[in-house]
């Protein structure tokens, strides 16, 4: 079980800097603060994230970055 909880803290972790890092691009890319579109710069980051997630399945094993407790 401590292998799923690390798992699911690396892959939470890269999710939410992927959200974060996508919609700080999508603020800045628009023209002012009040002309962005919200809804869409949602969309994106929350599709980003899911992307992430799928991605941290398949690359999990290969990141060196953590412990596996072995």
């Amino acid at each position: 079980m401590d292998k799923w909880k690390k798992y699911w803290d690396f892959a939470t972790e890269r999710a939410v800097k992927t959200v974060a890092q996508v919609a700080l691009a999508g603020m800045l890319a628009g023209s002012g603060i009040l002309d962005v579109d919200w809804v869409q710069i949602a969309s994106v980051s929350l599709l980003a994230g899911i992307m992430s997630l799928l991605t941290s399945v398949l690359t999990y094993d290969k990141e060196p970055n953590h412990d596996l407790g072995s």
